[in-house]
């Protein structure tokens, strides 16, 4: 008979493998636990220096031509138009006659006042003849102190009518005067809002009168321009009808205040228009010279970010962290952009990765390149000479 060999197997230790299970479950466990409790990493940014520069530029500013004299003309008295005399651009000399105003009827209220002072001057006459007359009679008795007091009344009475009679004459005068309505002052006539027969009342518009020769320019320069222009200085200015032409104009008015809305300084300056090619309302262009600013603080532009607040940066402070800073900028140039206040030269700014940083922030800066940070921040904080902590 054929034997047949049975090989056994050994048991399987089921103990083993519920330890290695057990101890795969705690190391698992452990791993999860160790990267909940992990901190999160702070942003990267990227740091610029706030550089110190020297700024050579032009003081320049813009605004528009304004008419040293500009007036609409109202009448002064009641009726009808019966003459223009000037017409809509047409040139007025000061106190010359532009329209009149029914001049015949105010002829006949003044003779009509005339006479009436006439014959109140003539009662006045008589009263006080009458009152001397009395005045002798009671000095010799043969009056009554009663018709003395009554001659004295009659007499007051009588210069009363005589004052408001004058007067009413005076006001004749005046509507004769004004019925006839003159230039206050030498220009042309721009606009005509009445015409002949039309009937007007005291305070209607009737023609718009503006002087042309000379002709100011009104700018509006920057604060930080504000101490560099005064009274008398030259200005060249530009306007588009003549773009290769420049006109000079002399500061006439320097503002005493700061506009607080547009922080800029209101300034005026007269030039010479005696050929008439300038006109009120053109836009303007000046140059007031050139200045030269020493140690002025520029950054990049992108550092400047737009909040509700104003012009925002953050500065880096040397020991990993940020501080948020509200900044006032002035001048563009080549990317960068000045900073009036809020940082001096030698501090760093953040450029990149600051979109969503908050005041107090902690960040791992680094060059634009990627590469750590390790420029020396002598003159940031309290950074170490040798570099910043990463």
């Amino acid at each position: 008979m054929t034997e047949i060999c049975r090989v056994r197997t050994p048991p399987f230790p089921f103990a083993v493998l519920a330890l290695a299970l057990a101890l795969a479950l705690a190391l698992a466990i452990g791993c999860t636990a160790a990267e909940e409790e992990a901190p999160p990493q702070p942003p990267l940014v990227v740091l610029a220096p706030v550089d110190g520069r020297d700024l050579e530029e032009h003081i320049e500013a813009t605004g528009q031509l304004l008419a040293v004299d500009e007036a609409d003309i109202a009448a002064e008295v009641e009726g009808r138009i019966t003459e223009i005399l000037a017409d809509e651009g047409d040139p007025v000399e000061e106190g010359g006659e532009i329209l009149l105003i029914d001049p015949e009827r105010r002829e006949l209220e003044r003779a009509d006042a005339t006479a009436q002072v006439a014959e109140a001057r003539a009662a006045h006459g008589e009263a006080r003849r009458e009152r001397s007359r009395v005045s002798k009679l009671q000095a010799r008795g043969a009056a009554s102190s009663s018709r003395a007091e009554s001659a004295q009344s009659a007499l007051e009475a009588a210069a009363s009518r005589l004052r408001a009679a004058e007067a009413r004459l005076g006001v004749a005068d005046r509507s004769l005067r004004n019925a006839s309505v003159k230039a206050p002052f030498s220009g042309l006539v721009s606009r005509r809002f009445v015409s002949r027969g039309e009937y007007v009342r005291p305070g209607d518009k009737l023609v718009s009168l503006v002087a042309l020769d000379p002709i100011e320019v009104e700018l509006h320069l920057p604060e930080q321009d504000s101490s560099r222009v005064s009274l008398g200085a030259d200005v060249d200015v530009r306007v588009s009808p003549y773009p290769d032409e420049v006109f000079d104009a002399t500061v006439s008015m320097i503002s005493p205040t700061i506009d607080p809305r547009t922080r800029t300084l209101r300034v005026k300056a007269v030039l010479d228009n005696s050929d008439g090619r300038l006109r009120p309302g053109l836009f303007a262009r000046a140059g007031l010279g050139m200045a030269r600013r020493t140690a002025v603080a520029m950054i990049p532009e992108e550092a400047v970010l737009q909040r509700a607040d104003g012009a925002v940066i953050f500065r880096y402070d040397g020991e990993g962290r940020v501080q948020r800073r509200v900044i006032e900028t002035g001048v563009h140039r080549d990317g960068e952009v000045e900073i009036l206040f809020g940082l001096e030269p030698g501090d760093w700014v953040v450029t990149r990765g600051h979109a969503s940083l908050m005041d107090g922030s902690p960040v791992r800066p680094q060059n634009p390149d990627g590469s750590p940070f390790t420029r020396p921040l002598a003159s940031v904080g309290s950074a170490s000479e040798g570099g910043v902590a990463q």
